[in-house]
């Protein structure tokens, strides 16, 4: 434990100062600082300036739209526009709508999709996301005093609200608003009908069938538009982002729902790191021998679960980076290394048991007895929520275990990453050439994006670590900085 040490007054003033900075940092609406800049992979639907790649359409069958003449779709078009001039604006960064007219639609039509947007709305207001022009994803005031308890509002944004009374998705899994005024970030993938709805990183419906509104006794149409909803109360957008989801990736998604293939079988795209220190062979992705250092897929999880097959040369010996920062050994630095590792070689007889196959490596050993011989595939997977995680190889549990309780370490050498909320996955090699395929993730939260960029500077010259797009403040580090003194 530590004690602080008396400061004189300006001194008290300079700290609350940098306390109020890392606050307004920490809870600063969500890409504040990339404001309608795409993630990598993604479109900008929304420019940031004006509303170039939409129009307006109400609540309007698309079957009707199909069955008119070129003309006649011009001409409602330009009437719906008239509607667009009058009740939509940009302000700020942001699309702003008064709470009436038509909606806004964008001007492709989309198929598979995983789309990002931020919004945030007032009391009493009542919107939606509509998914191929059909209704919807559903945002409404979630307060007692906005007045729709009686037909589901308690339960918060998210679901599928025109699915049958009773059907999947119609109600969030979970009540996840923000406070109303406050920006909120939807995560939505739809592929065929089958729809995920995440908000403000919690999993509000989980591949539910989205039903055709216009028709129940058809399936939801291949391919629409996407439309902002309003009625009622005004409504902000921003960050409005999509990636069409290609064939290969919606196969695995479908047999196996909410997963993401992040290794294509073919090269290295989406990874960083010492890339140059793997290979791709036969599908699979693997270590070159005398080399290694830890490559890692781009985009960051908070709570994940991550499925694939490995192969063991003998005595091959690699690693699973969890929440990894980015650089660093990432059994210190990340949240934990899990080992890879052939426990039936002769060199490896004597090790701690904490640095077997399948552990938490330093901190918790796994079960053993359960790969399969070497130069077999053998099948794992990896849940990980919280401080917890859990390791199932071949079918067999090895691994569950929470990092919080650990604090007997191999060498009594600290893991200071074991508390990361969030980073990146990836394999740490060690100049064995271990192969791994078919690697596909699930996120069940995603991680806080926090608006670092402009402050990372001012955060290091104060004593804060800056690890990615995170900020790790340590106590010690607050307590000691020099403009303590």
């Amino acid at each position: 434990m530590f004690a602080m040490r008396n400061i004189s007054l300006p001194a008290f003033v300079r700290l609350c100062a940098i306390i109020f900075l890392f606050a307004l940092l920490v809870y600063a609406p969500q890409g504040q600082a990339e404001d309608n800049q795409p993630p990598t992979g993604f479109k900008a639907l929304f420019n940031g300036t004006d509303l170039t790649g939409w129009h307006g359409m109400g609540h309007f069958d698309p079957r009707k739209l199909w069955a008119m003449s070129p003309e006649e779709r011009a001409a409602k078009r330009e009437q719906d526009m008239k509607s667009v001039r009058e009740h939509w604006r940009v302000a700020d960064g942001a699309i702003v709508n008064d709470g009436h007219g038509a909606y806004l639609t964008t001007d492709e039509d989309y198929g598979d999709i995983e789309l990002m947007i931020d919004y945030k709305t007032v009391a009493k207001a009542d919107s939606g996301i509509y998914l191929r022009g059909n209704p919807q994803v559903q945002i409404w005031d979630y307060t007692e005093g906005g007045g729709k308890w009686n037909i589901g509002a308690d339960k918060g944004s998210g679901g599928l609200w025109n699915n049958s009374p009773g059907a999947a998705g119609k109600d969030p899994l979970v009540l996840a608003d923000k406070a109303l005024g406050e920006w909120n970030r939807f995560r939505i993938i739809q592929v065929g009908d089958r729809t995920s709805v995440f908000l403000n990183d919690r999993l509000v419906v989980d591949h539910a069938v989205m039903e055709n509104f216009w028709d129940r006794e058809s399936p939801l149409w291949s391919k629409g538009p996407v439309q902002l909803q309003t009625h009622g109360g005004e409504i902000q957008w921003k960050n409005i982002y999509l990636r069409e989801i290609p064939p290969n990736e919606a196969n695995v998604m479908l047999s196996e729902p909410g997963f993401k293939p992040i290794f294509n079988g073919e090269n290295l795209d989406g990874w960083e790191g010492p890339v140059d220190n793997y290979q791709v062979q036969d599908g699979a992705i693997v270590c070159k021998p005398r080399s290694g250092g830890t490559i890692y897929y781009h985009q960051e999880f908070s709570d994940f679960i991550v499925r694939f097959e490995f192969k063991l040369p003998p005595g091959g010996n690699n690693g699973l980076a969890i929440r990894y920062p980015g650089k660093g050994d990432t059994a210190y630095v990340g949240m934990c290394e899990l080992q890879v590792l052939d426990d039936s070689a002769a060199k490896y007889a004597k090790l701690d048991d904490r640095q077997y196959h399948g552990s938490a490596y330093g901190m918790v050993a796994a079960k053993r007895g359960f790969q399969r011989p070497v130069g077999k595939w053998n099948y794992q997977e990896v849940t990980v929520k919280g401080a917890t995680i859990k390791v199932a190889l071949n079918g067999t549990t090895i691994l569950d275990t929470d990092l919080s309780k650990v604090n007997d370490y191999m060498a009594n050498t600290p893991h200071p990453g074991k508390s990361r909320e969030a980073g990146c996955f990836g394999f740490a090699g060690h100049g064995d050439p271990v192969a791994f395929r078919k690697v596909r993730i699930k996120a069940l939260r995603w991680p806080r994006q926090w608006a670092l960029q402009q402050s990372e500077g001012t955060l290091e010259r104060l004593g804060w670590t800056i690890i990615g797009r995170f900020v790790n403040p340590t106590p010690e580090l607050l307590l000691m900085a020099p403009w303590m003194s």
